[in-house]
């Protein structure tokens, strides 16, 4: 599966490798391509053993805004 994830307070490289670590803690990720300027936050997963809820919690963990 894939998903884009806006991320609205993402404002730096820390952010991203922030997210990026977040994402990457998560079985099952395949790809994960983060774009600063848009915002998005790009995600290629295994359906079966992730969901795209686990995704944005992670990611909301660290303090980070999903829209």
């Amino acid at each position: 599966m894939k998903s884009i994830l806006k991320v609205n307070n993402m404002k730096n490289m820390i952010d991203v490798n922030s997210i990026r670590r977040a994402i990457s803690n998560n079985e099952g990720v395949i790809a994960c391509q983060i774009d600063l300027d848009k915002k998005e936050v790009d995600v290629v997963y295994d359906g079966y053993s992730l969901t795209v809820d686990k995704l944005v919690e992670s990611i909301e963990d660290l303090g980070y805004t999903i829209l």
